[in-house]
């Protein structure tokens, strides 16, 4: 069976409780739930990883070229500044899917720019919950489409 990485940057662990009417009222392991069902209608199997912490972030993308067929990641803050983890990320052979619950186009401007996204196949922002699922199933289409 393929394996899925969902990574989940810092303060996605209060998700439920911080900010409801940007993130809303579901939680991360709501959000990874649904994920799961999805990635397992598509025979794959989901794993997840969240931290607060960067580095620990990065190690997981460093190990994740041997154990995954594609990254679904929502770095929380780590999006605009966080460029270890793109750095990482480029090193890594698979599908990645960038994914936010908000459209951080439609927030601060500091918010505007994603240093994910230019090593990301593809980003999926604005569908709060949705997105998850959108996530999975664009990864699918993309690994799909290759023939993998």
């Amino acid at each position: 069976m393929k394996v899925i990485l969902l990574l989940s940057g810092p303060n996605l662990n209060k998700l439920g409780e911080r900010e409801p009417a940007i993130y809303g009222t579901e939680t991360l392991e709501d959000h990874v739930n649904s994920a799961r069902k999805i990635a397992e209608e598509l025979g794959y199997e989901l794993v997840h990883f969240q931290s607060n912490s960067e580095g620990e972030l990065v190690e997981e993308i460093q190990e994740a070229n041997s154990n995954y067929c594609g990254i679904v990641i929502n770095p929380g803050a780590l999006t605009h500044y966080g460029w270890s983890i793109h750095d990482a990320l480029a090193s890594y052979e698979g599908i990645i899917i960038e994914v936010h619950l908000s459209n951080p186009n439609a927030r601060e401007t500091w918010r505007h720019t994603s240093v994910v996204a230019p090593v990301a196949h593809g980003s999926i922002i604005g569908f709060g919950g949705y997105g998850y699922q959108l996530s999975i199933k664009a990864l699918d289409n993309i690994i799909e489409s290759n023939g993998d």
